[in-house]
């Protein structure tokens, strides 16, 4: 069995089983990041986090759901903890990869700031393991998420979202054109966030030259529609920079980032979550 130290991570990455018979996983959820078109579902979200079993240590990717057809006993929020069963994703070869079965997913508790949190994610937070040399070690099969701490964060770009392509947009289309008037379900098309982020930071590694890499929370896109309706590009842009930037990373805080790779190009991460518990005060001299 693989082993892992109090709370923290495995010596090596646990592989999937062999068959494809439903396992129950107990995740610590970290990461949802924001919805993406699909023709079959409307839209699916990809979440990821923290397993809590010490049978099956480290980390889990939950793919594909859609968060508008959950009923009210599949709901769940990020530091939720879940029991959910799963099938091995076999149609992607990462190691973190599952499918999950939404109906049997039950919320068995939440963990508040901060402390709680810290006592399962700070060791999580490996000091062997840097985004330079996520990228140095990238194949399919290799880790595919990490929280790694950054050693400078330089900037968040925010740009004007270029909107969905060409295919994203048929996908929407035929899953919005299957509606009936006998249909509950909601298939109000997926729109586009306003604006794209991209973090431009520095690894803990001495001779990193820097990392630029899409922020693709789904608070980022949330803090858009609730928070920034009916304010110029230039206004919603600083509050964008002040919220994610200046405030959740700024010098209060000991902040690490949730990163993930695409199945089809292991070397390309994204920055799917910001940690952020608040710096521990130094003791009075």
């Amino acid at each position: 069995m693989t082993q892992m130290s109090i709370f923290g991570q495995p010596d090596e990455l646990p592989k999937k089983p062999d068959g494809d018979l439903a396992v129950t996983l107990n995740v610590l959820i970290t990461v949802k990041a924001a919805p993406n078109p699909s023709e079959k579902y409307g839209e699916t979200v990809c979440v990821a986090g923290l397993s809590i079993d010490p049978c099956r240590p480290g980390w889990v990717r939950l793919y594909p759901i859609n968060f508008r057809e959950l009923g009210g006993n599949e709901t769940f929020k990020k530091y939720d903890i879940v029991s959910v069963k799963a099938v091995p994703a076999r149609q992607d070869s990462r190691r973190e990869s599952w499918r999950p079965q939404m109906h049997t997913l039950k919320v068995t508790g939440h963990l508040t700031p901060w402390t709680p949190r810290r006592r399962w994610l700070d060791p999580a937070i490996s000091t062997d393991t840097t985004m330079c040399s996520l990228h140095r070690g990238a194949t399919m099969a290799s880790q595919s998420l990490a929280l790694i701490r950054p050693r400078r964060i330089t900037d968040l770009r925010v740009t004007r979202h270029a909107g969905w392509t060409k295919e994203q947009q048929a996908k929407i289309n035929d899953y919005v054109s299957q509606f009936s008037l006998f249909d509950n379900e909601d298939r109000t098309p997926l729109r586009a966030p306003r604006f794209a982020g991209t973090y431009h930071y520095q690894c803990a590694e001495p001779d990193c030259g820097g990392h630029k890499q899409g922020f693709i929370d789904w608070e980022f896109v949330a803090f858009q529609l609730l928070r920034l309706r009916g304010m110029d590009d230039d206004s919603a842009a600083k509050h964008l920079r002040r919220r994610f930037l200046d405030e959740i990373c700024g010098p209060g805080h000991d902040v690490a980032f949730y990163v993930g790779n695409i199945a089809a190009h292991p070397r390309t991460f994204s920055v799917l979550g910001v940690y952020y518990p608040p710096r521990a005060k130094s003791a009075p001299r």
